[in-house]
């Protein structure tokens, strides 16, 4: 049975020493957080690991900073990996999916809350106030198709259609295989997403193939699925005979409030540096 995960770091330990042709890893270590760097180069590779070709930074940290240490390694690493996945210069869309009325799925829209959109601010505004020179940045949070009836690709895909971004960063809650990288780790990709997909609800992805622009995903692994943290708990690959009563459910961290306000806070704020190049960290943080 196949463990159900979105994180290529998963994927890649599933495969042990066994790593086809065509995935590269690099990994390096700051105060708090290792960043591992997986390329999926191949079609072959790709099957072979279960994930789409791309590039895939993982940031595994002790946990998420509170806001008094949130310019530490943590927030440096993911500004990193943002500028080798973010197109240079260009405006960008950043898309807050999930359910911001359920706590688990409620990173993306509460990470939007706090990215600075600036496509609003013409540059007579930017003279007359004395700021520094803005990136344009657009943020949406479109919701979920049982709220508003349409797929989140649907509406970021019109979205692109009228602003015309070089890029899209798309900011979701993601599924783990296992417990210990619930609320202490960090994905960042060049792959786009599937939103949903790790919790077996897979809704029409957000890719470059289907919006025209390159998407960088973000996500937080905030669930892992009962069948399979219950053969993790046996030290089974396979959860035993009586576990199966545990199918279709998830299993969120008991501090999932806290957990979502400090990752939403540590990747606003990872993507307004990485955007605003000529604003101070201490700045941005004073503007969420």
């Amino acid at each position: 049975r196949m463990r159900r995960t979105d994180l290529a770091l998963e994927c890649r330990e599933r495969l042990g020493e066994n790593l086809p042709d065509g995935v590269t890893v690099e990994e390096k270590t700051g105060e708090g957080v290792t960043l591992t760097k997986i390329e999926v180069l191949t079609k072959e590779a790709s099957l072979a690991l279960g994930k789409p070709a791309g590039v895939y930074y993982t940031a595994a940290m002790e946990g998420f900073p509170g806001s008094d240490a949130l310019t530490d390694d943590r927030l440096s690493f993911l500004v990193e990996a943002l500028d080798a996945l973010v197109p240079p210069a260009g405006g960008v869309l950043v898309v807050g999916l999930g359910n911001r009325a359920v706590t688990p799925d409620a990173v993306g829209p509460m990470c939007a809350e706090k990215v600075l959109a600036t496509r609003h601010i013409d540059k007579a505004t930017v003279r007359a106030l004395s700021l520094p020179r803005l990136r344009e940045v657009s943020v949406i949070s479109p919701g979920v198709t049982g709220q508003t009836g349409m797929e989140a690709a649907e509406t970021v895909a019109a979205v692109c259609a009228k602003i015309k971004p070089a890029c899209v960063i798309a900011v979701d809650a993601l599924a783990a295989a296992g417990a210990g990288r619930l609320a202490k780790t960090v994905q960042l990709s060049s792959a786009g997403i599937e939103p949903g997909s790790g919790v077996g609800n897979a809704r029409r992805a957000l890719n470059r193939d289907t919006l025209g622009v390159p998407v960088i995903s973000v996500g937080v692994p905030t669930v892992v699925d009962a069948l399979t943290l219950a053969g993790e708990a046996y030290g089974e690959t396979d959860p035993p005979p009586e576990a199966k009563a545990l199918a279709g459910m998830m299993v969120t961290p008991r501090d999932i409030d806290t957990v979502i306000d400090g990752a939403s806070r540590l990747l606003a704020l990872a993507i307004n540096c990485a955007l605003q190049k000529n604003m101070a960290p201490a700045e941005l943080l004073g503007l969420m």
